[in-house]
């Protein structure tokens, strides 16, 4: 009974959120990454998604991913085609991030995939799946909060907040943002200059290089 009674009587808020397993996982990740990435040239992104690989992340082809971005979980991170993730950009995602093709993640953007149950004493942590559909762009210092699905061709204005879904080909920005305009939808057959979308050949794609 006291056994009992002293586990219920542990502060929650002092119990570790992840194992042992994960935490060590994720030091071996940022040592790794601070040591073989970090210091690259912003030109070498084929080296920087070759590492990710190498941590389990599942990335297209003609990625952008600069040097001093911050991915909480290689492992949980998905791309397709032509994806960029800007200088200084932070990725927690503890519930997985996809990113589709041509989406675009400006520099400082935070994408924030957990967050806590305030209503309870365990303050309990609750992770998000976080998708954006293609050519969606998150705008310099925008944060994207857990939850939060972005639709093809939306955008976050820069310095902007959401935790809401974002609605296609729509331009979001404030503290909480708004929709302010929308976005021409390049895509659509009867805009002018449209042209089929075709998927990158295996040899122009890597050729691509984003500075």
């Amino acid at each position: 009974m006291d056994l009992l009674q002293r586990k219920q009587d542990v502060d929650p808020y002092l119990q570790p959120t992840f194992t042992v397993v994960n935490r060590l996982r994720r030091l071996l990740w940022i040592i790794s990454w601070s040591l073989l990435c970090r210091w690259t040239p912003r030109p070498f992104h084929a080296w920087r998604v070759l590492v990710l690989r190498l941590f389990g992340a599942k990335i297209g082809r003609g990625n952008a991913i600069y040097p001093d971005v911050t991915i909480w979980a290689p492992w949980l991170l998905e791309t397709e085609d032509v994806v960029r993730i800007g200088p200084g950009v932070e990725i927690y995602n503890p519930g997985g991030v996809y990113l589709a093709h041509h989406v675009t993640i400006s520099q400082s953007a935070y994408l924030c995939g957990a967050t806590h149950d305030y209503n309870v004493k365990d303050f309990t942590y609750i992770v998000k799946n976080m998708k954006l559909e293609p050519y969606v762009w998150i705008c310099a210092r925008a944060t994207l909060l857990p939850g939060a699905h972005c639709a093809e061709g939306s955008v976050l204005g820069a310095g902007s907040l959401t935790n809401k879904d974002l609605a296609a080909w729509t331009v979001y920005a404030g503290n909480p943002a708004k929709s302010v305009k929308s976005r021409t939808n390049f895509l659509h057959p009867d805009h002018i200059g449209w042209k089929k979308p075709h998927s990158l050949s295996s040899g122009s794609a890597e050729k691509m290089l984003f500075i």
